[in-house]
């Protein structure tokens, strides 16, 4: 299952606002404990730890293959459907104790100037979960025009974000989905967000 979904916007530079950590929007499915749950605070500081790690991840990962972090994320995306398949991505594990009580994965995308993050339980399917981090990314991206009209809408567009969630990841269950119902999942959220 998924624990958790958020966004959290990557610098260019270490020392650069935003502040490191930041959550521009997180949503648990269960907590710690097992109960299901709007981010408590406690989550959110261990989600906010995780976001450390995934920014230098990416970092990292973006400086192995040569590129630089700073023409990386302000690098605009073409302007015709977004394609994720050129961006950062990588997994790593956390073991229990760092930040969680038990062992977790982590899936991250970096796209442009934002990095999106599934929180996974260790024996979840990774290709699964790879698939849906890069439908929802890319359904948020269009639907929510993240990258034109700036990183900080994010918390005006909550409402929206969760209808994405809905569809894309119930509850936080991974669904096998081919590319007929994706397209017709699509279809239904451009008519409930009014697209």
């Amino acid at each position: 299952m998924v624990r958790a979904f958020f966004i959290h916007p990557l610098r260019a530079r270490p020392g650069e606002d935003p502040e490191p950590g930041q959550l521009l929007f997180c949503r648990v499915f269960v907590a710690e404990g097992g109960a299901a749950a709007e981010a408590p605070h406690p989550e959110k500081e261990r989600l906010r730890t995780v976001a450390r790690q995934v920014e230098t991840a990416c970092r990292l990962q973006l400086s192995l293959s040569g590129k630089q972090p700073s023409e990386h994320l302000h690098q605009p995306l073409p302007e015709e459907a977004v394609s994720l398949q050129e961006t950062p991505f990588g997994v790593f594990r956390l073991p229990s104790g760092d930040p969680f009580s038990e062992d977790k994965t982590v899936l991250w995308l970096g796209v442009q100037g934002l990095a999106f993050a599934l929180v996974c339980d260790p024996d979840e399917n990774l290709m699964l979960a790879e698939g849906t981090l890069r439908l929802l990314a890319k359904a948020l991206l269009e639907h929510l025009k993240l990258l034109t009209t700036g990183a900080s809408d994010v918390l005006l567009k909550a409402d929206r974000m969760e209808a994405v969630l809905e569809k894309f990841l119930p509850h936080g269950q991974l669904l096998f989905l081919n590319d007929q119902f994706v397209v017709g999942l699509e279809r239904e959220l451009g008519g409930h967000l009014g697209k």
